[in-house]
């Protein structure tokens, strides 16, 4: 990239390092419970029409800083509202934060432009991006009234609760989409509607005519807009524009069964796309459990212009990934969804960086990193793109504010110590992130070809398996490394692996986020099996000696060969999680009973106290 680029993207990025700092403030604010300086959060609580409190303070902070909306629910349901007044609360609240958001998006435009920072090619990705994504944001509303739910809320009345029915009614109603190969798709670009006594699947033209009608517009009028100027930094000025015409292509089409066709030609036109001006869309599908409708993602994502392309961890990956796969007996269909995931893995484009604005399902919460797409036939062309957020996730940490049910819990020592780590080792931490985050987003590639995913969910807890298998892939790089160049992070790996499993039960409750809630159910298995978790007299002992981190690291070897093994046979995704946690009613629990009473205590702490902050402690301790 040529040098004025470079220092026009050094000042965007410190512009949106800066704002994210602004945003933080609020939770400053109420940890010093500087009321004042928290105007936005009661006109925030009056567009609810809720009367403040503590609870409700904190959760409508969390709702606008970290867009997560699970704290507000709990306080909702706290005040003893029903099922229907919480979820028009929670779009109310939605429609708050879309309109805080989309200022500060308009605000990072204007700073663009005022400054005549970038290209003029880029001031116009960064104005059609936007455009688009104020419409992207108003159909979000519809698409999880009528997905979420509607139609989700109907099945499973319908079905009494009883999820295997359901997929059992999609599958025989052939309500699913059709994929590659005409076979059963993995995700939707569809909705029911429905028709007579049962429902149709209509594409997302027909399902939500209007809105996506705004959206073809928009991405017209964005092309047009392309057309005039020239990328003459990267020359990328056509691959842009065919990934554009494609997306048009893609929400235009009306035939159910042409859509996952449509949308990998999509995804194969953004491989193409190699500049640090990344758009993000429609790709990833957590929040529909039953057909996977693809969420409405939009963003651009601003590569960090001080990040080198670097092979560091995939490298340590591949070398995990061959020691587990040479366990194997020697099969040939074993061996073509190594060499699968092996080609995935050398086709991997890893870009490092922050959200700059954002639409859509991403008001609803950023992900820490993605690895996409999603669509295995696309990546065995063109490989996957890497995303990882480390800067934002790094000041947003530092920006939480101590909670009571974390002392409680884990105790002083153990939060010191990693509060310590957190304010002052900037370099470690990063290198932490690198193996349980970046790792992760790696670990997603193993041990799949462009059918284990529609194969192994056929009673749809595919994703409920597969968080655990790309955090274990991280670890197990960690665990198996012959080099000694991480060895100094042990206990910090260590110490965030605990926090990861506990802090996972607060989302027993959160529909889109359960695959998360199950991979923490698994990873409690190992954490108490080693003993470095116990609980006895409802209170939790964490124990990091040398001695219990061998024991866990055995652990995770073993039951990570086993799930490799599970992947490679393309076995039903239950069977796995059955070993770790079976349903009781609407949740999955423990079957291990110490696990399970520990998991049920945490939660209803977590009910009781996870809004509450801790006064006990202050981040002035830490900060050198």
């Amino acid at each position: 990239m040529n040098e004025q680029f470079l220092k026009d993207s050094k000042k965007i990025y410190e512009y949106l390092n800066t704002q994210k700092n602004e945003v933080n403030k609020l939770v400053s604010a109420l940890e010093d419970k500087q009321y004042d300086k928290l105007t936005l959060i009661d006109d925030f609580a009056n567009s609810l029409d809720l009367q403040m409190s503590e609870d409700l303070r904190y959760a409508l902070v969390t709702r606008i800083v970290n867009l997560r909306d699970d704290s507000l629910v709990q306080v909702l349901k706290k005040l003893e509202l029903d099922e229907k007044e919480v979820i028009e609360l929670q779009e109310k609240a939605y429609l708050f934060v879309k309109e805080f958001w989309h200022n500060k998006h308009k605000r990072t435009l204007d700073y663009i432009k005022d400054n005549n920072l970038l290209t003029p090619f880029y001031q116009a990705i960064f104005q059609g991006v936007y455009n688009v994504g104020i419409k992207m944001s108003s159909w979000q509303s519809s698409w999880t009234a009528h997905i979420i739910n509607g139609i989700n809320k109907e099945l499973l009345a319908k079905f009494d609760g009883d999820e295997e029915k359901v997929f059992d009614y999609l599958e025989s109603n052939s309500l699913f989409d059709l994929g590659h190969n005409s076979m059963i798709a993995d995700r939707s670009y569809s909705a029911l509607v429905k028709k007579d006594d049962g429902y149709e699947n209509q594409a997302y033209i027909k399902a939500f005519k209007k809105q996506t009608t705004e959206v073809i517009n928009a991405l017209e009028a964005f092309e047009e807009n392309l057309l005039e100027y020239e990328d003459d930094v990267f020359g990328h000025k056509w691959d842009y524009i065919l990934y554009i015409q494609s997306l048009i292509l893609a929400f235009s089409e009306t035939k159910e069964n042409s859509l996952v066709e449509r949308w990998a030609n999509v995804d194969r036109a953004w491989m193409k796309i190699k500049s640090p001006i990344q758009i993000g869309h429609p790709l990833e599908y957590y929040e529909d459990h039953f057909r996977k409708a693809v969420a409405l993602e939009w963003d651009i994502r601003f590569t960090n212009p001080e990040f080198a392309q670097n092979d560091h961890r995939v490298n340590k990956i591949k070398s995990a990934f061959a020691n587990i796969f040479s366990t194997f007996e020697e099969n040939s269909s074993y061996k073509n969804i190594y060499a699968f995931s092996l080609k995935s893995l050398d086709k991997v484009q890893l870009y490092i960086g922050r959200p700059a604005i954002f639409f859509g399902a991403e008001l609803n919460g950023l992900f820490s990193a993605q690895v996409v797409p999603n669509d295995e036939i696309v990546s065995k062309e063109e490989g996957k793109k890497i995303f990882a957020f480390a800067d934002e996730i790094l000041q947003t940490s530092r920006a939480k504010p101590f909670l009571r049910l974390s002392a409680e819990i884990f105790g002083n020592e153990f939060l010191s110590e990693d509060r310590k780590f957190l304010f002052n080792e900037t370099t470690s931490w990063h290198q932490v992130y690198d193996i349980t985050t970046i790792g992760h987003e790696y670990g997603h590639i193993l041990w799949c070809d462009d059918e284990t995913e529609s194969v192994m969910n056929k009673t749809g807890n595919f994703k409920n398996i597969e968080e655990f298998k790309a955090t274990t892939g991280g670890l197990i790089s960690f665990f198996l490394d012959l080099d000694s160049d991480e060895k100094h992070l042990q206990r910090q790996v260590l110490i965030d692996s605990v926090k990861r499993a506990v802090g996972l039960i607060g989302w027993m409750e959160v529909d889109e986020v359960q695959p998360y809630y199950c991979e923490g159910l698994i990873h409690l298995n190992g954490l108490f099996e080693s003993q470095v978790l116990s609980w006895e007299n409802e209170k939790l002992s964490i124990d990091l000696s040398d001695e219990k981190f061998e024991k866990l690291k055995t652990w995770y070897i073993k039951i990570y060969t086993d799930l490799a093994k599970h992947y490679l046979d393309k076995k039903d995704a239950t069977q796995f999680l059955n070993n770790f946690a079976k349903k009781d009613g609407k949740y999955f629990m423990p079957i291990d009973e110490n696990i399970n009473d520990f998991v049920k205590h945490y939660f209803a702490r977590y009910k009781e106290i996870g809004q509450e902050l801790d006064t006990s402690d202050k981040k002035s301790n830490y900060i050198k």
